[in-house]
């Protein structure tokens, strides 16, 4: 039996099996690689304290070995949470300190004074293990009001007054750029302002730590995406907490995690596109570097992605510089890989390209958008962005590094764009030129009557790092 079917067998515990338990209720628990938080109904037994996602499971989703060596420490006086508590175990994937916290004060001196008894009697000892006896100990005081779903353990700092040459100043001097924001009562405007402020503020990384935000725009201006990435120790918990106000299912919040334990990536980040027709959509990436199988495990199985494999082998690819899914209420859900074409000249890139276009039943690239790039000579590889779901392939970009002020202006006439609008944006934002100009097509169908579908040119706009 493999490792991994032997942990999964493991898991074949259903809630009633453990009847009668010693103790049992919910706690909102720490994830391991993605610390973010989440609800789990605990069972205590014996010398295992087992979690499921609800009490009429019938399966596990892990469990905390309780031995001799167990440590169970309260954690009130050095978390915000005054609730919180630490268990210093074994659990399905190895050693570590498990953190949860209860809704009440009092369930939190419950839940120690259980499992250090339990701890007690596996390593047979038999004195007093009452919250009472420890230096540690959770006061047991009146109940507080419960909690209403996953939250960040600390504070947030308060929002500090922008300076408009900053780059958070420089991301908002974006917003007031754009026509379509400007309505007070706009419920775009209102989404841009909820993933506003699940961005961590500079006060809470430490010093070295850096966010780095990014603006893609449309070359009719209609259409916008913001990107924003930093530490995933200080970001992780505000981002799902984002996701929660979209709606996003817990299945996706699992699928964050799981990919994230596989990738266990430096950095993360989030996004949202938006457009004039009132276009909302958001979710999260990994703007790191990684092997891109790995990366192909955000997803969904079928053929897109049997198709994109083919594709990465036939070209020898074999690293993604960024992997990202969308997080919205309904499905299909889309994932995007960005790869750097492979090649030792533009000439060679470019021929990837078309066959990745054509390979994914793309139209292919333009002769006009052709002639434009023949007088071009990039100083970068180009990339390619993939986006694909589980209804087909949704979107396909060729990512053209740093294009020239004329070059920008130029792909935004050959999409009947409005380049005096694109060259306002840059210098509202402070960039002479783009990260990258994209050339992209969006499948009938996936426009969903908000966003233009068939050929359009994206200019990504790196803003800059906020460094702390």
């Amino acid at each position: 039996m493999s490792k991994d079917s032997a942990a999964n067998a493991e898991l074949q515990v259903s809630v009633a099996s453990l009847e009668p338990h010693d103790k049992d209720g919910y706690l909102t628990k720490q994830g391991g690689a993605i610390k973010t938080w989440k609800k789990r109904w605990f069972v205590l037994k014996g010398p295992k304290l087992w979690y499921f996602k609800s009490k009429t499971d019938t399966c596990a989703k892990g469990f905390i070995e309780l031995e001799a060596t167990t440590l169970v420490r309260d954690e009130s006086a050095t978390k915000k949470k005054k609730t919180m508590f630490s268990i210093q175990a074994r659990g399905l994937k190895g050693r570590r300190v498990f953190m949860m916290y209860p809704d009440t004060q009092q369930e939190a001196a419950e839940w120690i004074e259980a499992i250090r008894k339990n701890i007690a009697a596996c390593s047979g000892n038999v004195e007093d293990t009452s919250c009472a006896a420890n230096t540690q100990d959770v006061q047991k005081k009146p109940a507080m009001e419960a909690a209403t779903g996953p939250a960040p353990v600390a504070a947030t700092p308060a929002a500090p007054v922008l300076d408009a040459s900053s780059v958070r100043g420089r991301v908002f001097n974006a917003r007031t750029a754009v026509p379509f924001l400007r309505e007070d009562d706009s419920k775009v405007l209102e989404f841009w302002q909820i993933w506003s402020e699940s961005i961590p503020q500079k006060a809470e990384m430490t010093a070295g730590q850096s966010m780095e935000f990014t603006i893609a725009t449309s070359a009719d201006m209609d259409k916008l995406t913001w990107r924003v990435s930093g530490p995933q120790n200080i970001f992780i918990q505000k981002m799902v907490d984002f996701f929660w106000n979209l709606g996003a299912p817990e299945t996706e919040i699992d699928r964050l995690n799981d990919v994230g334990a596989l990738i266990n990536p430096v950095k993360i980040g989030s996004w949202i596109d938006m457009s004039g027709k009132c276009g909302m959509d958001g979710g999260w990436f990994f703007p790191v570097d990684i092997d891109i199988k790995s990366a192909i495990e955000a997803a969904d199985a079928g053929d897109p992605t049997r198709r994109v494999m083919q594709w990465i082998e036939k070209h020898n690819v074999s690293r993604c510089f960024s992997v990202g899914r969308d997080m919205g209420a309904a499905p299909p859900r889309q994932t995007e890989l960005r790869v750097i074409l492979p090649g030792p000249d533009a000439s060679t890139q470019l021929m990837a390209a078309h066959d990745a276009f054509a390979s994914f039943d793309f139209p292919p690239i333009p002769e006009q958008m052709m002639n434009l790039l023949a007088g071009f000579t990039p100083s970068e590889p180009y990339s390619l962005s993939i986006v694909t779901s589980s209804d087909g392939f949704v979107r396909i970009g060729l990512l053209i590094p740093k294009p020239s002020r004329d070059l920008v202006a130029q792909m935004a006439d050959a999409a009947g764009g409005k380049r005096d609008a694109v060259e306002t944006f840059a210098n509202t934002v402070g960039c002479q030129i783009p990260q990258y100009a994209e050339y992209q097509f969006l499948m009938k169908g996936f426009g969903y009557g908000v966003y233009k579908e068939g050929f359009d040119v994206m200019f990504h706009w790196n803003i800059g790092e906020e460094v702390a």
